[in-house]
């Protein structure tokens, strides 16, 4: 969590990039059609897909152009110079640092046309009543503008982010070389400090990511506890260092994955056997003929949540445009689209009527494949009969164990995150 008092965009800066990361350049920007308004969207390529931009400007009649970039990337470039942008799309775990540089603005609710449908994961933190929310910083906790000015949990007329796609992330691992698991009971964090498997894990290349994986996997091991794993103290962030540091010099990890094809590429190769993962590589790798599983660990799930921000910098008609956009993204197409790639949106039964009853059986009810299913590449990448490893999406996300987050000790991790990747 960083600290309200005092922050320059200018320091916002260096807490916003990687210690890798010296200098960017923005990326090339992908063009669309010359009509106006002209709509400006910064985020990553998880959802800013040519496909998905090219359905907006039919659906809306406005002209779009993405830019696409490395999480690091766009958040620099985002936090100091909203000029630069109409929307955000990114992280959760990047709305503190957007937020209180001053980057972003209020989304006011009343133009959200399907805001009653969004479930209560987001507006509350429960999708079904008695479960944990997770530790970190959950969606809900972010939501809201507050009247002075912070964003938090009560209900107000804006809010700080519109709810639209989330997921669990766990791990990967090749069911050739490791013998599959059951979901949520013998599936284990654990796994990625076994030693059996040296030199054949990889984590992802991100301090607010990929420490929580270190960090659910050395708990899962029985090789520290943590006071509250969502807000790590700079002792424990010292301890977990120190072993998994020791880990890494006795060969236990083939390396950090910085993109989504990277992962990809790594599994396929045979280089790893277990990974940290996100939803597209599982499919990509299933698509290939890959036996790829994404697990369900029985310690709980990493989760993250997407934010679509508003630039506090939006002149009059491209905000009217983001409007458009957000509403665009909540109106069921686009929800369909990203749930062939593993993905949920916020208003999911809006999304069911973009869907065949075999999708929405096997992406969001947890039964198993009626019939083969494609992924948004046209790739066959679930088979008949298979079943989703982690059930239903009430099922996933009532085992929540982390949200990412940006934590208090966020600037002292970053050192620490550098000496891992590096040593």
């Amino acid at each position: 969590m960083l600290s309200n008092k005092n922050i320059s965009r200018r320091q916002f800066i260096k807490k916003a990039a990687l210690p890798s990361l010296a200098a960017v350049g923005f990326p090339s920007i992908i063009q669309a059609a010359n009509r106006k308004p002209t709509l400006r969207i910064v985020g990553t390529h998880v959802t800013l897909q040519e496909a998905l931009r090219v359905r907006a400007e039919q659906d809306l009649g406005i002209n779009i152009e993405f830019y696409p970039g490395g999480s690091a990337e766009v958040l620099l470039k985002a936090s100091t110079n909203p000029e630069s942008f109409d929307l955000y799309e990114q992280w959760s775990n990047s709305l503190k640092v957007l937020w209180q540089s001053k980057a972003v603005k209020g989304i006011d609710v009343d133009r959200l046309k399907h805001w009653h449908e969004i479930n209560n994961l987001t507006k509350t933190g429960f999708i079904t009543q008695n479960v944990k929310v997770g530790a970190g910083d959950a969606p809900h906790k972010l939501l809201y503008v507050q009247p002075n000015g912070s964003i938090g949990q009560k209900q107000s007329s804006h809010i700080s982010f519109l709810p639209y796609v989330h997921y669990t992330d766990s791990f990967g691992y090749n069911t050739d070389f490791i013998p599959q698991g059951d979901p949520y009971t013998s599936e284990s964090w654990a796994s990625l400090l076994n030693p059996n498997y040296a030199g054949k894990v990889a984590i992802v290349n991100d301090p607010t990511i990929g420490l929580f994986d270190l960090a659910l996997a050395a708990k899962a091991r029985g090789l520290m506890s943590f006071n509250d794993i969502g807000n790590l103290t700079t002792n424990e962030v010292d301890q977990l260092f120190e072993i998994v540091i020791d880990f890494k010099k006795r060969g236990q990890f083939r390396g950090a994955w910085s993109s989504v094809p990277q992962s990809i590429d790594l599994m396929a190769r045979k280089e790893v056997i277990i990974q940290s993962m996100f939803s597209p590589a599982v499919s990509a790798l299933k698509g290939q003929g890959i036996p790829c599983r994404f697990a369900a660990p029985k310690e709980g799930y990493r989760a993250w949540h997407g934010v679509m921000c508003l630039s506090s910098q939006v002149d009059s008609e491209r905000e009217d445009a983001a409007y458009q956009y957000m509403n665009w993204w909540l109106s069921g197409w686009p929800g369909a689209f990203i749930a062939r790639q593993g993905y949920y949106i916020s208003n999911p039964q809006r999304a069911r009527q973009f869907m065949m009853p075999s999708e929405w059986d096997y992406w969001y009810a947890g039964k198993p494949a009626s019939e083969a299913l494609t992924g948004t590449d046209g790739n066959i990448s679930v088979l008949q009969g298979d079943i989703r490893s982690g059930g239903a999406y009430e099922t996933r996300f009532s085992n929540i164990a982390v949200w990412n987050s940006v934590m208090d000790t966020y600037d002292y991790t970053l050192s620490k995150w550098k000496e891992f990747v590096w040593t």
